[in-house]
């Protein structure tokens, strides 16, 4: 994008947003005026206005931002002519005592619950259920709260069976959109403004039909005008919302990172603080009223210990990779420095009783491969070294990054054992290593020290040393290997031990190791 072209992005951005402000203003005003004015005609001219300028908004806004899923829009402003057309019929048509009130309100409701669900599913989170899990127990406690204030009450009036069911069902439909509301506000980020929105108006709707069903059960009376404003704020927000720019990237796919746990763990303690008042405000319940509030407490119960338990496992997973990554090096997987120096001390009982044997391992011209392709190719080099280390010795054996190039390998071995390994773990760098350079040849020296089990006061940092310097010793002479002792430039030969020393202790020289080609 050019210089012009973000400033003329940014011009527009800025006037739609004057835009809406003025909107929003203008339409706080016209509902503000409903209130102050006590009379039914200007309330149903309000109310045909507010959805009549929302319908404008929602169409505007898709034919400027054209948004890649446009169908939860469309369902949205016929959610909104329906709850119109419910209300015109409820509260605007004298002795309307049918059905279809309710009809065109509970299909508006069926239009809002689609809308939701085509905007949350390509909202992928992995396998993270804590989410539907919390959004689930939100709306469980809603519905137990429902049936004993809502619910019940209405159930008992002596109004017709059919229009008793119907004024039932929105208490139930109700917890279903909270839960749907809950979802999408944990999946939401905070660049979505549009969205925050629709969430604002979706809440208005809740709270509307709230006063509804309390003057249903007629547990509170509610004026008609203050009954009447919640819907049309909804109205007047999810038009502006239709206006914004983000609405255009709601609905297409996107990988989000639930959020916000917290603040879903503190509806859940308020679901559960209602749970625990309900036997005491409910006390005079019927049987049935009993069966109901028992299973969705139940079910309540059982939600809270599932989301307990997985609280419980996602600590302790979250533990075990802290302690993972507190004793292994990031780049080779291998141990680090530290948790080779605990080796002994923590698993005492497998070191117990054994020879031990630490074998250092130096990578002969590192640095040069290191100056010469870079530090990409240098950490490539030190990952499949490590692989091929690991793959010689035993899987019981220690195996750690001591530092840059550096390797260490402790083991339980005795004198020939550790021979045999040495060999090994040299031959395992004779084939080049396959680089994303190319062809890498490089080499290693070793250093062995060993320690007998009885009564030797050698520990850990002695071996290190030990091993260290009888490395540096193979990799002056080119000797492959070396073990730990008096070694002495000049020609190759085996030192034998020194009279009554351990056999393990023994210095010795090996043969210069032939050089592969």
């Amino acid at each position: 994008m050019t210089v012009s072209e973000e400033q003329s992005a940014r011009r527009r951005f800025g006037t739609g947003s004057i835009w809406c402000a003025l909107l929003l203003a203008g339409w706080t005003a016209l509902i503000a005026l409903s209130l102050l004015v006590e009379s039914r005609v200007l309330a149903l001219i309000v109310m045909l206005a507010v959805v009549t300028g929302a319908l404008t908004m929602i169409g505007s806004g898709l034919r400027r931002h054209r948004p890649a899923e446009p169908l939860p829009w469309y369902l949205l402003s016929a959610s909104a002519v329906l709850f119109a057309a419910g209300t015109t019929l409820r509260d605007f048509t004298q002795a309307y005592t049918g059905p279809w009130d309710d009809i065109c309100t509970l299909a508006g409701y069926f239009g809002l619950g689609v809308a939701a669900t085509l905007w949350l599913r390509p909202r992928h989170v992995g396998r993270n259920y804590d989410l539907v899990l919390d959004s689930a127990l939100i709306g469980l406690g809603a519905l137990l709260a429902s049936w004993t204030f809502l619910i019940s009450p209405i159930l008992q009036t002596r109004a017709t069976t059919t229009k008793t069911v119907l004024a039932a069902t929105y208490p139930v439909v109700d917890a279903v959109l909270l839960t749907l509301i809950a979802h999408s506000v944990a999946t939401s980020a905070r660049s979505e403004t549009s969205l925050r929105l629709v969430h604002i108006g979706l809440f208005a709707v809740l709270v509307g039909d709230l006063g509804y069903s309390l003057e249903t059960a007629g547990t509170a009376t509610i004026e008609h005008q203050l009954l009447l404003t919640p819907l049309l704020a909804a109205y007047a927000t999810v038009g502006i919302a239709a206006l914004h720019p983000t609405m255009a990237t709601l609905g297409t796919p996107r990988r989000v990172h639930p959020h916000q746990s917290r603040q879903r763990a503190s509806f859940i303690a308020i679901a559960l603080i209602v749970a625990s008042l309900v036997p005491v405000v409910g006390s005079s319940l019927g049987t049935l009223d009993r069966v109901v509030v028992s299973s969705l407490f139940a079910l309540l119960l059982i939600g809270v210990l599932a989301r307990s338990e997985r609280a419980i496992q996602r600590s302790a997973r979250s533990e075990r990779r802290a302690q993972y990554q507190a004793d292994h090096d990031m780049l080779t997987g291998l141990l680090n420095r530290s948790a080779l120096l605990r080796a002994l001390t923590r698993d005492s009982e497998h070191w117990a009783d054994q020879p031990l044997t630490l074998l250092f391992i130096d990578l002969d011209g590192f640095k040069m491969v290191n100056d010469s392709y870079g530090h990409a190719v240098g950490d490539e080099l030190i990952a499949n070294a490590a692989a091929r280390i690991r793959r010689v010795v035993r899987r019981d054996d220690a195996v750690a990054r001591y530092g840059g190039d550096e390797f260490v390998v402790l083991a339980p071995l005795g004198r020939q054992e550790a021979v045999m390994l040495a060999e090994r773990l040299l031959g395992a760098f004779v084939r080049p290593f396959e680089l994303s350079a190319g062809e890498v040849p490089i080499t290693a020296s070793v250093g062995i020290a060993c320690d007998s089990p009885r009564g030797c006061e050698e520990n850990i940092y002695d071996l290190i040393r030990d091993a260290d310097s009888a490395m540096y010793h193979a990799k002056e002479y080119g000797l492959g290997y070396a073990f730990h002792g008096e070694l002495r430039p000049g020609p190759l030969t085996n030192v034998l031990p020194a009279p009554g020393a351990p056999e393990c202790t023994a210095s010795r020289m090996t043969r210069r190791r032939e050089t592969a080609v």
